[in-house]
């Protein structure tokens, strides 16, 4: 990372996609995804780390945006949700959200998402408490939640029922 007194330059790999770029060392890598790369799922909801709106992932695991500087993920995997969805359409995830009425606003959805995938990858079949305590760090007006855990809640079913098939199958 080279550095000046007020800029340095980075190299991440977003959404399968690397960018090296200049960037203001006081940046936070919310607004680098958003004003550099023009990636406007994720959202700023109260720029402290308190609502989890800013959520993406970096190097597997679920970040607060907002709170990182765009140069600590110099060298960096970041996922937004601009890539969770592929050629093939809506994720699983995605679609579980629209099924189960877990979008409402829609304001919170994107980091709803990337803490909910976070947790399947890492765990693909959560019970509810752990599903509860992997989105606990995103708020959510509308939903009242329960719409939102029914979605983890029916992929990881989903996923489940498609290993037990492939096991039988063998």
């Amino acid at each position: 990372m080279e550095t000046t007194s007020k800029e340095t330059i980075i190299t991440v790999k977003v959404n399968n996609i690397s960018y090296t770029e200049r960037v203001p060392c006081n940046m936070t890598l919310l607004q680098f995804l958003k004003d550099k790369l023009m990636l406007t799922g994720t959202k700023e909801g109260c720029g402290i780390g308190e609502c989890g709106a800013c959520t993406v992932i970096m190097n597997g695991k679920s970040v607060l945006s907002c709170l990182m500087l765009a140069a600590e993920a110099d060298g960096a995997e970041i996922r937004t949700v601009e890539g969770e969805a592929g050629e093939q359409g809506l994720t699983a995830l995605q679609q579980a959200f629209i099924d189960h009425g877990a979008t409402q606003c829609g304001f919170c959805t994107p980091g709803m998402i990337m803490s909910a995938q976070e947790l399947l990858e890492r765990n693909p079949s959560p019970d509810r408490e752990e599903i509860v305590e992997a989105i606990a760090g995103n708020l959510c007006r509308c939903t009242g939640y329960e719409p939102i855990i029914q979605a983890v809640q029916a992929v990881a079913r989903d996923a489940r029922d498609a290993r037990n098939a492939r096991n039988r199958g063998k």
